[in-house]
């Protein structure tokens, strides 16, 4: 119960081969799909982490091995968390950039099928931020969190 089954090393490297694979994997996904959990998505998150829990525990089921395994992901949140509060570059590449969907009330109809947005979801987000048509947008950018957010034109 309380000795590893594995060793420290192994158990630290299963655990920051999991962390490293979910963190690209999310990144390659797209910005759509972090914002935004569908059903689907939420059905797939929770089968893929069914399967890389087992993969980062290996055999091993004591209690000692799943806190050497959740402190190493601790630890290298954080530590990436520090790296990327540092490196501006490194914060590009892991968390992203915000992509522009509107620019002066009109659509960048590439940048809605580059992101996987729809025109229902875009909507809805300018609803959200007071903004009726998209006419009336100034912009409306999607975050690299998922979200998309919007400001509207200034009438004088």
């Amino acid at each position: 119960m309380w000795v590893p089954e594995v060793s420290v090393l192994e158990r630290v490297a299963r655990g920051a081969i999991g962390y490293l694979f979910l963190l690209v994997a999310f990144r390659i996904s797209g910005k759509r799909q972090v914002g935004q959990l569908t059903p689907f998505d939420l059905v797939v998150l929770l089968i893929i982490s069914n399967v890389l829990q087992n993969a980062m525990i290996g055999p091993d089921n004591s209690v000692t091995g799943g806190v050497i395994g959740a402190l190493t992901i601790f630890v290298m949140n954080g530590a990436l968390a520090w790296l990327t509060f540092k490196s501006r570059r490194l914060e590009r590449l892991i968390e992203g950039e915000a992509t522009r969907l509107v620019h002066d009330g009109k659509i960048d109809e590439a940048a809605m099928r580059k992101e996987l947005v729809t025109h229902a979801e875009l909507r809805a987000a300018l609803r959200e931020a007071g903004i009726p048509h998209v006419t009336e947008a100034r912009f409306a950018m999607l975050e690299s969190t998922g979200r998309i957010t919007a400001g509207a034109m200034h009438t004088t």
